[in-house]
Formats: C-alpha cells, sequence, structure tokens
C-alpha cells in the first residue's frame, strides 16, 4: 500500500491502537553488557552485581523475541501486534527521549511498562508519514527508574528519480570528537546484542534491492550510544540525569562517521551530533548530566 492510499479508515483503525500497553519483566544480566563493553570497544572493568548500568543499557534488555515463523519479510516481527500494523514499508527509530531518577544496576529485576501514546499521520515530501509515539517507564525495586519516550516513524518506498532531502551542514569545531568506523562486524554485533532481526542492518541485498538503500543502515539507537560513550569517554565520573536525541539523516555502513560533543559553560549539559563522511548532520542530541 503507498502512502497516498492509506485511507481515513486505515488512520482510523491505526489509532485504535492507542492507549494499548503492555508489560514485560526482565533481568540485568551481565552478559550484554560485557558484549555491548566490546562492541563500544571499551576497556570496562567486567560488570559486577550491583555495578550501575552504563546510560542506554536497557536496551539490551526487554527484547522482542518472537518465534522465527512470526517474522515479517524485513525481518521485524509481522505488525499488529502491540505496535499498530501500519502498511508502509519502512520503520525507522526516529529519535526519544529519556529521564533517568535512579540507577538501574547489574541483577536488578526490572519491569516495563510500554503505552502506545499517540499514532499520528502526516504528510512529507514522499507523502504520507505515520508517527507511533510509546513511553516506556521501566522499574527496579525501588520504583520507577526511567522514563522514554521512543519515536517510532513508518515512510513509504522512494520513487523513481525522488530528489533525496536537502542536509544539514554539522559542525566541525567541537571539542570532543571520535571517528567511528560502521563496518559489517560493528553492525552484526550490535543487531545481536539487542535481538534485532532488521534486515536494513546487515543484508546487503535486502536494503539496496528492496528498501533502495545505497548499503547498511546503521541503527539509529547505535549511533545515540556512540553519543552518550563520547560523553563517558570525556567524563567517566558523570552521571547522565537526561538525554534526547533526534534522527536527522540516515548513516550507512559505505564510509567512516564522526559523533561531536560540546559541554556547556556550566558542564550541566552536553550538546551533540553526528556527522556523516560529506559533514551533513546526520543526528541531533543533548544531555544532561547529573
Amino acid at each position: 500500500m503507498t502512502s497516498e492510499s492509506l485511507p481515513p479508515e486505515t488512520i482510523a483503525h491505526l489509532q485504535s491502537w492507542q492507549g494499548r500497553s503492555e508489560t514485560l519483566h526482565d533481568e540485568a544480566t551481565a552478559a550484554p553488557l560485557r558484549g555491548l563493553a566490546a562492541t563500544l570497544d571499551r576497556d570496562d572493568p567486567p560488570p559486577a552485581r550491583g555495578d550501575e548500568l552504563p546510560p542506554l543499557a536497557h536496551w539490551l534488555y526487554f527484547l522482542p523475541q518472537v518465534r522465527q515463523g512470526e517474522l515479517g519479510p524485513d525481518g521485524h516481527p509481522r505488525r499488529g501486534g502491540f505496535l499498530p500494523p501500519v502498511p508502509l514499508p519502512r520503520r525507522m527509530w526516529a529519535g526519544g527521549r529519556l529521564q533517568w531518577l535512579q540507577p538501574l544496576r547489574g541483577g536488578d529485576a526490572l519491569r516495563r511498562v510500554s503505552r502506545i501514546e499517540s499514532v499520528t499521520h502526516k504528510s512529507g515530501r514522499s507523502g504520507g508519514l505515520v508517527f507511533v509515539l510509546v513511553r516506556h517507564e521501566v522499574h527496579n525495586a525501588n520504583g520507577l527508574a526511567l522514563t522514554e519516550e521512543h519515536d517510532i516513524v513508518y515512510r513509504p518506498a522512494p520513487r523513481a528519480g525522488e530528489p533525496p532531502p536537502v542536509p544539514q551542514r554539522a559542525g566541525t569545531d567541537a571539542p570532543w570528537q571520535r571517528e567511528i568506523v560502521p563496518d559489517d562486524v560493528l553492525l552484526f554485533r550490535y543487531s545481536a546484542l539487542t535481538f534485532n532481526g532488521h534486515r536494513i542492518h546487515y543484508d546487503r541485498r535486502y536494503v539496496t534491492e528492496v528498501e533502495g538503500y545505497p548499503g547498511l543502515v546503521v541503527h539509529g539507537p547505535l549511533i545515540a550510544t556512540l553519543l552518550v560513550d563520547l560523553v563517558r569517554r570525556q567524563r567517566p565520573e558523570a552521571r547522565l540525569a537526561a538525554f534526547r536525541f533526534k534522527a536527522v539523516r540516515p548513516t550507512f555502513d559505505l564510509h567512516p562517521f564522526r559523533v561531536h560533543g560540546q559541554p556547556s559553560a556550566d558542564g550541566r549539559g552536553v550538546a551533540l551530533w553526528a556527522s556523516d563522511h560529506e559533514g551533513w548532520l546526520t543526528m541531533q542530541a543533548e544531555a544532561e548530566l547529573a
């Protein structure tokens, strides 16, 4: 189904998912934390029970482990479960806003309550877009520890001859910078860590021939994690109070990219962004330090 053919009754059906919720349980085990440190090329000591989890490490838990026969052609779970069955082919993690209220720690018994806050249909350059906003609340034995608003966007397939969006030039003078080489192994490791079967991150034939991208797509959450990792490398003693990020432009595995950080004058915040090999802005973010 194309974006132009989304009739009002389809939009109304999708919006009937608003207010749906699910509750998942997990345990903050050590193995995913070791895998994340290795993937980020960090020389961290082995995580021990009671150690504070690094920011965004909760993305390693509550993973959607659906049966193989319940996957769609793109490698995602078939649509129509907790998330609405949006009939547009491209699904991307568009951004998010997180706030830490207390630490999550290794060995914690975790509970995540997720609720679909809104389903919105908008017109874009390439046709209709559907935005789904999901709110997550993560609890441990001490109560609510983390809130997260997760933005998902569904897009139509590109049309032949359609010009790409006008890019934004990224800043180049940040005092914190790091080059990242997004090779197949990095993308595979992150997909494995997050049990993410989305084929755009590892199946080159699928991503180029079916979805029309020039190369493997670097995960938005991986770029966000690398931005937070830049803060951790520069301010290892700091604790995040909040983090906001927005994907601006896809990043592909064809070239290195850079992550940048500009701390505020008072040291309480950091402006963060990522840029591709041509200097175009790919992600904007902001971290607030406790």
